[in-house]
This record gives C-alpha cells, structure tokens and sequence, in this order.
C-alpha cells in the first residue's frame, strides 16, 4: 500500500503520463453517466472476488473536515473536492498529487458546514461550484483559475442568530452551492443551496445523532435556483428559478389537502388562506435549495433535479399555500432552463422532507411490454418515487424501506414522534439502479424525531414567542440499505440493518455488487441479489461520500472519500482511499 506523495505539475506529467488502454473505463461525471445510474463495469471485481479488495494507495489531504465528495477519474487522473471547496488532481495509479487548487472563501456564513460534493470536468477544464456560492473554472492540467464567478451573493439570504432559544441552537444560513456542477453541451449547470432557511447544529452526543433542526416564523431565507453557465467564459445563459413567482401563478398552488399519492397533509386550509394576503410577498423569502447535481435524458433535452424545503423551514405560519416549486421533482429544458413539468412531493412541507437524492434514470416496463422512459428519487419519507420522464406522472412508488409513523403529523407542545422526520429515509445519499437485474440499491436511515412546539425566551430586541423544533427521539436509531425490485413496481428484494444510520451513497457493479460506506468507519460489499455482507475495510474516519470505480492499465478499482460528517457525528478525517485485486 502507498501512501501520497507530492510532485509539482511539470515533473508529475513527466514521471506518470497515462496510456491509454482499450479497458480502460472512467468515472467522468458525478453520477457515472447522465442518467446518475452509478451502474459501474469493473471486471475482475465479483460476488466471489471481492473479498480479496485490499487498499492500493491511500491519498491524504490535510483537511480533516466533512468529506462527501464523488472523486471524477478521466485520462488517468483523478479529480476531487475537498471541503471548502479546494481542489486536487491525483495520479488515479498512484495517487500523487499532481496540483491543488486552494479556494479562498468570500464569506464565513455556510449554510451547512464546509462539505463539497464533487467536481465537473469537461474539455480540459475543471469546475467546482464552491461553498461561498461561487463557480471556478480551473486548467485541468495545471489547477491554475480560468475563471471566477458569483453565483449568489452569500450573505443575499437574511438570517437568524437563534438568540433567545434557551442556548439550544445557533448559527445562521449562509447561500452556498454543495452540489456537483454537470456539464452538458458546452453549459456548466449547477444549483444553490442555503435557501431553505433554518438553524442547525453539529451533532455533540452519540454517533448517527442530527442534534436539531429548529423553525422560526419571518422573513428568513431566499430563492434557489438551477443555472447554466458558458463553459468557456462563465457567462450565465440560463437560470430556473426554483420558487414559483406571481407572474408565473403564483406559489401558492392550489392549497392542496393531499399529497400527489393521495395521503392526508393535516393542514389548515381555511387558516392558510385567511392569512394569503397578509403574507403575499412570503415567496420571495421561499426556498428551495439544489442539493444535488440533476440527471440529464439527452433525447429529450430535458434535465431532472429536485427541490429542498420552502423557508422558513419546519415552521410554516408565515408561508400559507403549496410553496411551489419546493420539495418537488422538477423537469427543465437543458438549452434554455424553460418549465416542463414538475411533481410536488410534499405541498406546503414543514417536516424538512427536501427532494435531496439525485434523480436517477432507467426503463419502466409495463405488463404488456411498453417501455416507459422513467425518473426515479429516493425520498426521505421512505420510498422511491418513479415517474413518467416525458410528463412527470407518477407511475408508481415503491414498498417502504424504512419505518414509518405518523407522516405529516403537526408539532405539539408534548413533541409529536415522526419517523422518517428531517434526517430521512434516504438523505441527500445518492441511489444505484441496475437496469439488467431491475434493481435499485438505497442507503438510508431509521431516525425517529419528535416536533416540538416551544416557547423562546425574550431578548433585548425580539419578544418570546414560539418556535418550532425537530429533534432525534431518544430511541434506536439505525441504518438501512434496500434493494427495490424495479421489475415487480418496487417491491422490496432485500433490506439489510446496519448499526448506524447510512448517509453518502451507492455504488453498483454489473457483476453483481453493491457498495456503501458506513459512519463507523467501513466500506462494505454486498450480494446485489440477496444483500448478503461479501466484505468490508475499515478507513479509520466516517465514510460518508459515495464510492466510485474505474478500470485503469485493464485493472479495476473501487475510490472512497473518507472523511465524515460532523453534523451526524461521524469521525473526521482527510483520506481518499483506492482498492483494488492483489497483483
């Protein structure tokens, strides 16, 4: 096993020039392929040889802080973000560091901590869509800045100090963008996030633990957005606005009693709509933020992605109706950002249930043998959700692979048990599909929560009043990884317990793989068709990034970014660690 070394451009280039081998097989864009299917061809790795993975190199940044990026392996290199959005090129044989990027941040007001999901790298460019809300072009052969944007000003949103809230949380929401960016047809698109406002704090007690989540009603908060920006120049060409404006029918929608799947929302309809006027101007506090690079159908023209929650998060008083677009399944044209359709997963959400899992697309078969083009999301209620791609209509969603109880149930003053509640179901994680076999593959979480109404104490310039606030029970809590069968309108195949909750991701093989890390620190392997645990490797740090693979010099290889989660309590560190066969 080696660990880093360090060598500048010039000398690197020299020393370790990639050939180019006819097996060769990349991972050349966040999701593997358009479609985010994750589906990785690495031969050599299968149900029976994968016990013998062993680590090749371990790369080591210096920067022990969350870690979820997805490493992006093209021409012998690999290309991952750090967090706070720094940069690095590695030899993908060796992993010697070929050059880094070091980002110097405009602002201190994160939304949600330093964490970076990934890179995009597209004719000898790289960008990276930073934590200050910016987007950087770098060379991809030398790091060096081509160009340097502002997506959003980061201190655009107003924020809250949470004064006043019995020392419980605090902390404010900055504008930022944590997705990968994904380049298509010479257009970088990319969203933000840090919208949605709400207060948050890192997890202090057990491992697993989101510590809370916590609501104030006002004017807090701003407009998300998915973007496309000129690969070459950085000139903005398009942007979707992801809150609905008066113009355009306003965001209210149709004050919806139900969900699109027929369950009950427990709203106030008469309340929300006595109070519409007194709040019109709430959309343009509204939220919506991107947290994950979309899935684009190149026959169509059409890009998928989904929303976050409408802001004020949890607490809804100030923000009657629909809130569209938020927490919604969106569908743009990918040459001008112009609406074709969208399906809200949850009118008027406040239980934190964004739609953060990347859309994923495959083939739906009906039973007398039409093919449907479908789009499927992992939810944080606890299903898949799977879609017409061309109109958005629901065609099905699957079994439930987590517990639930009490769905969309209203806060109280006793703290009303919720479970999924904000952490999820699936999180931000993404999913897997294996077209052949019909499976889908979902890393998830069995966190229950309690909502709470509660009173705020009076501070020198804001009275007491009421907030509302979500916190974990104190209960089990415990991680799921599922396979839905795809084939049978998503039946559950299989569904394996790990000790705690899952957040980062899937990786699927074709041999018959999966692959997800674990906050305890372990990369596991399983059965694809029967979920059985075929091996596992402890990093020594949460890994709470996705996993990759690519197939270099006719040799595969299975990539992790180890590193952890502070706001789920996972240790930390600064690892990116390669398996592969033994030689």
């Amino acid at each position: 096993m080696r660990r880093f070394l360090t060598a500048t451009p010039l000398l690197a280039a020299l020393l370790f020039a990639p050939a180019v081998h006819a097996a060769d097989r990349d991972w050349p864009t966040f999701g593997l392929d358009y479609a985010n299917t994750r589906l990785a061809d690495l031969p050599g790795i299968t149900p029976r040889s994968v016990k013998k993975l062993v680590p090749k190199w371990i790369y080591q940044s210096g920067i022990a802080a969350t870690f979820q990026a997805t490493p992006i392996v093209t021409g012998g290199k690999i290309y991952v973000s750090l967090p706070g959005s720094h940069v690095v090129a590695l030899d993908a044989r060796t992993g010697v560091e070929l050059w880094r990027y070091t980002h110097s941040k405009r602002s201190e007001k994160l939304c949600c901590g330093p964490a970076n999901r990934g890179v995009a790298v597209d004719d000898g460019r790289v960008f990276v869509a930073t934590v200050d809300a910016r987007l950087v072009a770098l060379d991809a052969a030398s790091g060096k800045p081509l160009w340097d944007i502002e997506l959003a000003r980061p201190d655009n949103a107003i924020t809250e100090s949470g004064a006043g809230i019995k020392g419980e949380v605090g902390g404010g929401s900055g504008v930022g963008a944590a997705a990968a960016p994904l380049v298509v047809d010479g257009k970088v698109i990319v969203g933000i996030n840090g919208v949605g406002y709400g207060l948050h704090i890192d997890a202090q007690g057990r491992a697993g633990q989101l510590a809370a989540v916590v609501g104030i009603a006002g004017k807090y908060g701003g407009i998300g957005f998915l973007a496309a920006f000129d690969a070459k120049t950085g000139q903005r060409v398009w942007q979707f606005d992801t809150v609905r404006k008066p113009a355009d029918g306003g965001w209210e929608g149709d004050f919806v009693e139900r969900t699109g799947d027929g369950l009950p929302l427990n709203r106030n309809i008469a309340e929300e709509r006595a109070n519409a006027d007194r709040h019109r101007d709430a959309w343009e506090y509204g939220g919506g933020s991107v947290w994950n690079a979309p899935a684009y159908d190149a026959k169509t023209g059409l890009l998928y992605f989904g929303t976050g929650n409408p802001s004020p998060q949890i607490n809804d008083s100030t923000r009657p109706g629909d809130n569209l677009y938020t927490a919604s399944l969106i569908a743009v044209d990918a040459k001008t950002g112009r609406y074709a359709w969208h399906w809200q997963q949850i009118p008027h959400d406040k239980w934190g249930y964004d739609v953060a899992s990347p859309p994923v697309l495959f083939d739906h078969r009906e039973p007398g043998g039409r093919v449907v083009p479908a789009v499927g999301q992992a939810s944080k209620l606890g299903w898949f959700y799977v879609h017409d791609r061309a109109t958005g209509a629901l065609l099905y969603r699957s079994d439930a692979f987590v517990p639930q109880d009490n769905l969309f149930a209203a806060a109280s003053r006793e703290g009303t048990r919720i479970t999924p509640g904000v952490a999820g179901g699936v999180n931000w994680s993404p999913a897997a599909v294996d077209g052949g076999r019909g499976l889908a593959f979902v890393a998830a979480m069995h966190l229950p929560m309690r909502y709470w109404i509660k009173e705020s104490a009076a501070t020198a310039d804001r009275p007491a009043g009421r907030y509302d606030s979500m916190e974990p029970a104190d209960e089990a809590r415990w991680g799921v990884l599922a396979a839905l069968d795809l084939k049978q309108r998503g039946r559950l195949r299989w569904s394996v317990k790990t000790d705690q909750p899952l957040i980062g991701g899937v990786l699927a093989l074709k041999s018959g793989v999966v692959f997800t890390g674990e906050g305890n620190g372990h990369l596991s392997a399983f059965d694809s068709l029967s979920g059985k645990r075929l091996w596992h490797f402890q990093t020594g740090a949460g890994v709470n990034a996705p996993p990759i693979g690519y197939v270099l010099d006719g040799r595969p290889y299975v990539a992790v970014a180890a590193g952890g989660s502070a706001i789920w309590g996972y240790r930390q560190g600064d690892a990116v660690i390669v398996f592969g066969l033994p030689d």
